[in-house]
């Protein structure tokens, strides 16, 4: 038997950074992101011999337990590590006895919520094994709170909600809840927006978590410069959610580039001069706004490029090493299956 489940990748278009406690604590946040199909698989086959085995799917990285244990997260599997723990702690009458294999579709570190993406994978593969009784929001908080907690790893909860839901929605953040917003928007607004937003790897990698930490820290030490950023993200996220409803597609080149200019105020290590000058160099030929898809520093960058100016700023990018990324939208959130 196998136990199989995918979960979707996704692009923060607006709000980037509200969701991040203790800001959404303190002011409450808002966030507009989309699912793409890029994913997160988890792969659970069952066992009976006693052990634990946790595997990349290229095979590069294993690591072999005793079942039925604690495990001490200590380096690559630590969010297997995280959810296999408090599976075993909240329902310790389960025998487990598996092979976990894993994979992603994009880099991590990349700006696409893949850390948080995975561990909804597999978490999702441990509700349909062990036919656990948590629903869509009960699987993207208990990830959240083991990222968070269990685990200690800095970060916001956009990305467990996502991945879970799936599709285009406006969520709001707030201390001791969650609200997922699903957007009914036309297929052909969406499709426009595909068309005109190029994704662009910038081939580099960021801790996240570091950037995340100074920016906690500005809201802590009541920052007002940093806060009020936040608050006009939070607005773009408004902004946004209103434009791609009402189908001015075209609106939404502004509406990144006036978060990109807040976006830069929350905390260092956002940007540097490299990325201002990849930034730069794509307004310069044609788009009219853009951001970091994630905390900043490198990973995914996107640009709003109207007509056919895509064609320019995707050629006019090349010099700078990184990649561009063919996606589309995706409705569907979490999927597992048994085979």
């Amino acid at each position: 038997m196998l136990i199989r489940s995918k979960a979707p990748l996704r692009l923060g278009l607006a709000g980037g950074g509200t969701d991040v406690s203790p800001y959404s604590d303190l002011y409450g946040g808002g966030i507009l992101n989309a699912t793409i199909n890029l994913y997160a698989y988890a792969t659970i086959e069952p066992t009976d011999e006693g052990k634990i085995s946790f595997e990349t799917a290229d095979g590069s990285q294993v690591k072999i337990f005793n079942s039925n244990c604690e495990i001490i997260p200590e380096g690559v599997f630590d969010i297997h590590a995280g959810i296999y723990n408090r599976v075993l702690r909240n329902y310790p009458d389960k025998n487990l006895s598996f092979r976990l294999i894993t994979s992603l579709d994009a880099p991590q570190q990349s700006g696409l919520g893949t850390s948080s993406t995975l561990a909804v994978a597999i978490l999702g593969a441990f509700v349909e094994w062990l036919k656990l009784p948590l629903g869509e929001y009960d699987i993207a908080q208990m990830a959240y709170e083991i990222e968070r907690f269990d685990l200690g790893m800095a970060g916001g909860k956009q990305d467990q909600y996502s991945a879970t839901f799936g599709g285009i929605n406006f969520m709001e953040f707030y201390k001791d809840k969650v609200i997922v917003n699903p957007l009914r928007i036309k297929d052909s607004y969406l499709d426009e927006l595909s068309h005109n937003l190029v994704l662009y790897y910038t081939d580099t990698s960021r801790l996240s978590s570091q950037i995340i930490q100074r920016q906690q820290q500005n809201v802590l030490d009541q920052d007002d410069t940093a806060i009020e950023a936040m608050h006009q993200l939070k607005n773009q996220a408004i902004m946004m959610k209103e434009a791609l409803l009402r189908g001015n597609i075209d609106e939404i080149g502004k509406i990144l580039d006036f978060g990109w200019k807040y976006k830069k105020q929350m905390a260092t290590g956002i940007t540097n001069a490299g990325l201002d000058e990849l930034y730069k160099t794509a307004i310069g030929n044609g788009s009219t706004g853009g951001k970091f898809s994630g905390a900043g520093g490198g990973g995914y960058m996107f640009f709003y490029c109207p007509g056919n100016t895509r064609f320019q700023v995707i050629e006019s990018l090349k010099k700078f090493g990184g990649h561009t990324e063919r996606y589309e939208f995706t409705d569907d959130g979490l999927v597992t299956w048994t085979l």
